[in-house]
């Protein structure tokens, strides 16, 4: 589809949609970082580096002992078996004072500087230790217990790149490089607005004639949060144009991306794309999954805006295919990392899909997937445990238990 035919979808009745991975690839073109900041290093979890890590220590500083022993020299142990005095020794970050002495051993730990003089570290499982006298009788193993200084890396070497995620162990390794302060890309500020004059704070709907709770504002904040969103603002807007327009605006002051469940159909209280006016540009304005295909996204002033659907599994479907890969993007990661699919073979048998692509919710149980009960898109209670999002393409035969499927954790 030629840009200027996207254009023309907004505003029409039934509203031509794109394939999904036409709208996938439309995500990443628009699913550009940020700016970046500094950070401490405590606070960097999962955020995403924009700048390498460069070290500025070697690691290990110096020869350290990869085992509890006895530090000593070759050449004092020309035959076995042999005793040696123990001059002191040596503990991690409280070495032994000088070279170690002819004929003469070091009691040393696990991560202690190696003495200089010191050949290798014998295991105490092998010495008898007698008061100050340390008696080696087997023969010297074939490893020294050495870990040599600078043998995992060394100050000034790269030891992140940039764009690498900063999970536990990378956040290990840069404070391992001695680094306190990282620059990170600039996690995206999220506003959700949830429309529908029906929604209710979870907890009061029961209070409230008609009301019903409003499921998917925490839902979709916490998918935004494991995703890098920073999630400012999630509010419930009743279905007047007047309202959504000053909450869209407001939203916009702030916002890099704007987040609308609801209201995305045809009706004369769907309001979700009108209560940002003209200066909305369609990004697209439909896609042909099942379910979720009023999911549409476009830009206002710089800021991107997703719209959702108002069915709880719809929207929750559609925010992990499409609001799970943007978010990826804007924090600086490939868009690609949060849809990677694999092959599964299934528990049961699938009937054949209609025209449209179709993503089925799912659980892994020996090594298949097997659907959950409830597929109606409204069904909340099997999201508790869905795993996976099962993908069938348009048109699809029935396929039989046993038959190889793409699937997404979801």
């Amino acid at each position: 589809m030629r840009d200027g035919e996207v254009g023309r979808q907004v505003g029409e009745v039934g509203p031509l949609v794109i394939a999904f991975d036409d709208a996938v690839a439309l995500v990443a073109g628009v699913a550009r970082p940020l700016g970046r900041e500094t950070v401490a290093l405590a606070e960097a979890h999962r955020r995403v580096l924009a700048a390498p890590v460069v070290a500025m220590v070697d690691s290990p500083p110096a020869d350290v002992s990869t085992m509890d022993g006895y530090a000593v020299r070759d050449a004092d142990l020309p035959r076995l078996p042999a005793a040696l005095p123990v001059a002191g020794e040596a503990l991690p970050g409280r070495g032994f004072d000088g070279a170690l002495p002819p004929q003469r051993c070091i009691r040393i730990f696990t991560g202690a500087a190696m003495p200089p003089g010191a050949d290798r570290v014998i295991v105490q499982e092998v010495v008898r230790r007698d008061g100050d006298m340390s008696h080696f009788e087997q023969p010297l193993a074939a490893r020294r217990y050495i870990r040599k200084a600078g043998s995992d890396f060394s100050a000034g070497e790269v030891v992140l790149e940039s764009g690498t995620l900063l999970s536990p162990g990378a956040i290990i390794a840069a404070a391992a490089a001695d680094v306190g302060q990282v620059t990170v890309h600039r996690r995206p500020r999220v506003r959700l607005l949830s429309t529908g004059d029906e929604l209710a704070a979870p907890g009061r709907a029961r209070l409230l004639p008609g009301a019903i709770p409003d499921s998917l504002s925490c839902g979709i904040a916490a998918l935004a949060e494991d995703h890098g969103g920073q999630v400012e603002q999630a509010v419930r807007l009743a279905d007047d144009l007047p309202t959504l327009k000053a909450a869209a605006s407001e939203a916009l002051r702030t916002a890099d991306l704007v987040v609308v469940t609801g209201g995305a159909s045809v009706g004369e209280r769907d309001f979700a794309r009108a209560m940002f006016g003209d200066a909305l540009e369609p990004v697209f304005s439909g896609v042909a999954i099942k379910p979720g295909k009023p999911v549409w996204l476009g830009r206002v002033h710089g800021a991107l805006v997703l719209g959702l659907p108002g069915n709880p599994t719809s929207a929750l479907v559609t925010a992990r295919l499409f609001l799970a890969p943007l978010l990826c993007g804007l924090t600086g990661r490939d868009p690609a990392d949060a849809l990677r699919w694999r092959m599964m073979s299934l528990g049961e048998e699938l009937e054949a899909t209609t025209g449209r692509e179709t993503f089925s919710r799912a659980i892994e149980r020996h090594g298949a997937a097997h659907l959950v009960g409830n597929q109606d898109s409204g069904s909340q209670r099997t999201l508790a445990f869905a795993e996976l999002l099962v993908r069938r393409r348009p048109g699809s035969e029935p396929l039989p238990a046993g038959s190889m499927v793409e699937v997404l954790i979801l």
